[in-house]
């Protein structure tokens, strides 16, 4: 059976064709995490996801639809996917979103609040995000860090992680509405951030997701492979990479993190 949630920018007349709607469909159980990642600079993120998702071989069960706003429809070997997509498997409790679609931060809270109305209705109790940023480092940085609420660090960043946590900044678009929506509420959101160069996808900044990911909830992943992998859909994602590159020129979030 396929469930549906919806969420409208109530501030906006509900009917007005020009308030984009984001909505989240699927057709089985998701599991109680949800891992994200979503198309921003140097698509680290996404190419973290993209491997999980082959690695644990999981299924498509899941999408995002966007209305009223402008879209893209992804394809390999002339077979048409849906840019945001839901994957899972039965053996595991662990749904990953893989967002192709690159989503303005203006759009952000809207799509954030679609995600978040869908886990609350299907018991998600938390979620984790991966993600690159653009920001000026040096070699002692080529690592990963956090950004998350209190109950999720509790619940997965004990002393034995080592995960750092970022010491300041600012977040906007989707991770920041999804991190403000779980500090007031029992959803715990953690946001997973590494330091990624301008090449795309950043295969060595992808690498430090997945070991991440792969640390925190155990899912037997191997990262060795992911130069490879990465490969194999450079390709797929230049244009992407373009598209992003043109929105979020370099430097952009360099007075974001600290």
């Amino acid at each position: 059976m396929t469930r549906l949630s919806e969420r409208e920018n109530m501030s906006q007349p509900p009917k007005d064709p020009t308030v984009p709607r984001f909505s989240v469909e699927h057709d089985s159980d998701p599991g109680e995490t949800l891992i994200a990642g979503f198309s921003s600079f140097g698509l680290a993120g996404l190419t973290a996801v993209d491997y999980l998702i082959d690695d644990l071989d999981l299924e498509a069960t899941g999408h995002v639809r966007i209305d009223g706003a402008p879209s893209i429809t992804p394809f390999t070997k002339g077979t048409p996917r849906h840019p945001i997509r839901l994957y899972t498997a039965p053996e595991l409790d662990v749904t990953v979103l893989v967002a192709e679609q690159f989503v303005p931060p203006f759009l952000g809270e809207l799509f954030a609040d679609a995600l978040l109305d869908w886990t609350e209705e299907n018991g998600i109790g938390e979620i984790a995000v991966l993600a690159g940023v653009p920001v000026a480092h040096g070699p002692d940085a080529h690592r990963t860090f956090h950004i998350a609420t209190e109950d999720y660090r509790a619940a997965r960043l004990g002393d034995e992680t080592d995960v750092p946590a970022m010491e300041s900044g600012f977040l906007d678009g989707a991770n920041a509405g999804l991190l403000e929506r779980g500090i007031d509420s029992p959803l715990g959101v953690g946001v997973f951030v590494t330091p990624v160069h301008a090449q795309a996808p950043d295969v060595d900044a992808a690498v430090r997701l997945v070991d991440t990911a792969n640390a925190i909830y155990d899912l037997g992943v191997d990262a060795a492979p992911l130069e490879a992998f990465a490969q194999e859909i450079r390709r797929r994602y230049e244009d992407l990479a373009e598209r992003i590159e043109e929105r979020e020129p370099e430097g952009t979030y360099d007075r974001m993190y600290m």
